[in-house]
């Protein structure tokens, strides 16, 4: 089974240094603690609007922590000169719009298909990752391997935001998208509105290989600290992996 990495989404530690101003709480302090609880990467999403991270986080990720970074960026030539500047381990495209609070739903990557292939093969070019953030369904998995993007990220939100058996036919899907995906020789990722509550059955899908978390950790790390927040985290996702290699036969 591939081993589950989990990148820690540093935004919303800018989030709260921007609503003062000043330089605290530092976002880069926040990615070395991440990385000495356990985790595999790092995610930061550049806004168009600037709302959490800066130009200047991005510089300093980019300069100063060890582990892979993963650039959220729209599809927009400033975000992709910005990308291609700073050389990140990946750059995950994901949709934008100015009014949202949070990334709603995933990419249109089928029917934005012509548009999106310029950036996905000058992001290749300069052998950065693509990741296209997608809804979990054959037709954008079908797209994102058109377009020689090598890595999915499944929208959770709709799974995330259900309860009880409501919740089911949402992680069906993710189920079927992870195999369907990594049947078309696609690394799957997953990520938004997971908590250390609804991981586990996501975790267990043992094809998925990374969950990008981020808003959830920060708001715990208000009642027992960043480190803590992320090692719950690491151990509810390896608890639902060893869970499903004991019953695999």
């Amino acid at each position: 089974m591939t081993p589950l990495r989990l990148g820690v989404n540093i935004d919303h530690v800018a989030t709260i240094r921007n609503a003062r101003g000043g330089g605290h709480p530092d976002p880069v302090a926040a990615a070395k603690l991440a990385a000495h609880a356990g985790a595999d990467g790092i995610t930061a999403h550049l806004r168009e609007d600037r709302r959490h991270i800066t130009d200047t986080d991005i510089i300093r990720l980019s300069e100063e922590i060890d582990l892979p970074l993963n650039l959220e960026m729209a599809a927009t030539d400033e975000m992709l000169a910005i990308a291609l500047k700073h050389r990140p381990h990946a750059a995950c495209i994901v949709p934008e719009k100015r009014e949202e609070r949070t990334t709603e739903g995933g990419l249109d990557a089928a029917g934005q298909h012509n548009r999106l292939k310029r950036f996905v093969d000058q992001l290749s070019g300069a052998q950065i990752r693509v990741s296209l953030f997608v809804e979990a369904d054959e037709r954008q998995l079908e797209a994102a391997r058109s377009l020689g993007a090598p890595v999915v990220e499944l929208h959770t939100g709709d799974y995330a935001n259900l309860e009880g058996a409501a919740r089911e036919p949402a992680l069906q899907s993710l189920i079927d998208a992870a195999r369907m995906g990594t049947a078309m020789g696609l690394e799957v990722h997953a990520g938004h509105g997971l908590t250390t509550a609804n991981v586990g059955p996501v975790a267990a899908i043992p094809e998925l290989a990374e969950l990008n978390i981020g808003h959830y950790l920060i708001g715990e790390a208000v009642f027992v600290g960043l480190e803590e927040a992320i090692r719950r985290m690491r151990n509810a996702m390896d608890d639902a992996r060893l869970s499903t290699q004991s019953v695999r036969p």
